[in-house]
């Protein structure tokens, strides 16, 4: 079955290939079509978003679609930058990192506390909706991961905020990498703690359902 991945950050594409990995799936990407337009991301939470991108790449490309919308809420800020992450701040993720240690400068170590979320839709076009004799014609899911902003950046093996996001006990991480960012976390560890694995494989079990069907 194909199945189209509604980004084209190879970040994402990275992991989300990864964690879908020996699934009978074709992946695709909105690198591989020129065609997709991707609707304006006006949801007030990161599941409506992924709604509407996962919805639109399914009607555009004829294609069940899976889309995800994801974020960092710093409690200090009151949830902030939450379903902003990406555009709250101008300039690249650098840029934005460094906005968010600025704007944490006088939090003190109790206060530093944060999560990353994620939310997951999968949706299907009406044709293969049919296909399938009344299937839900989308799946929805999310996931979390808790710990803190750190002071300073940390490691190289992530993207985003993860130089900032320190590993907590809550973030379920092994004890070894307690203390140490995200990106400083080994990819195996982090496709077991991250907020878009939890997302993610929650909805292995319906593709695993539908590959088998197809």
């Amino acid at each position: 079955m194909k199945l189209l991945i509604a980004t084209a950050n190879l970040h994402k594409l990275v992991e989300i290939r990864g964690f879908l990995a020996g699934l009978p799936l074709q992946l695709l990407s909105l690198n591989d079509l020129n065609n997709i337009e991707m609707p304006e991301e006006t949801g007030t939470t990161m599941l409506q978003n992924a709604r509407l991108k996962a919805i639109a790449c399914a009607h555009q490309s004829g294609l069940p679609s899976l889309a995800d919308d994801s974020g960092i809420e710093v409690d200090f800020l009151n949830g902030q930058p939450g379903v902003r992450s990406a555009r709250w701040h101008p300039g690249t993720d650098a840029d934005r990192t460094n906005a968010l240690l600025q704007r944490l400068e006088s939090a003190p170590d109790d206060a530093r506390s944060a999560r990353y979320r994620c939310a997951v839709c999968l949706a299907w076009p009406t044709t293969v909706l049919l296909t399938y004799d009344g299937e839900l014609r989308r799946e929805e899911n999310e996931g979390t991961c808790e710990g803190r902003i750190a002071r300073e950046w940390r490691g190289t093996n992530g993207f985003g905020y993860d130089p900032i996001f320190e590993l907590t006990s809550q973030s379920g991480a092994p004890d070894r990498w307690l203390g140490h960012s995200m990106a400083e976390a080994p990819s195996p560890v982090k496709a077991r703690i991250s907020h878009r694995a939890k997302a993610i494989t929650g909805i292995i079990p319906v593709l695993q359902q539908i590959s088998l069907r197809t």
